[in-house]
C-alpha cells in the first residue's frame, strides 16, 4: 500500500505525453541536455573551479597559527656585567 507500481508510472507518462505532446517533450529534453553540456564545459574551462573547496576541506589544508599566550610575561635575564650593585 502507498507504493507506486509500474502501471501508475505508465499512466502518468501517457497523460504527460497527451498533454504536452512528443515534440515539446523532446525539445525540452534537448534543451536540458545542452544546458548540462554547457555547464560541464564552463566548469572545465574555469581554472579557479578546481581550487574552490568546501570550508571543511580548506580548514584541513591550512592549519591555523598557534595561539599566543598573553597572560605570561617573559622577562630578560638579569645582567651580570658589573653594572648592578653587589652585596657582600
Amino acid at each position: 500500500m502507498g507504493g507506486l507500481s509500474i502501471w501508475h508510472l505508465l499512466i502518468v507518462l501517457v497523460i504527460v505525453v497527451v498533454i504536452f505532446g512528443t515534440k515539446r517533450l523532446t525539445g525540452g529534453a534537448k534543451d536540458l541536455g545542452s544546458a548540462v553540456k554547457e555547464f560541464k564545459k564552463a566548469m572545465a574551462d574555469d581554472p579557479e573551479a578546481g581550487k574552490k573547496t568546501d570550508p571543511v576541506q580548506q580548514a584541513t589544508q591550512a592549519p591555523p597559527p598557534p595561539p599566543v599566550d598573553v597572560t605570561r610575561v617573559e622577562r630578560p635575564p638579569a645582567s651580570t656585567d658589573g653594572d648592578s650593585p653587589r652585596q657582600g
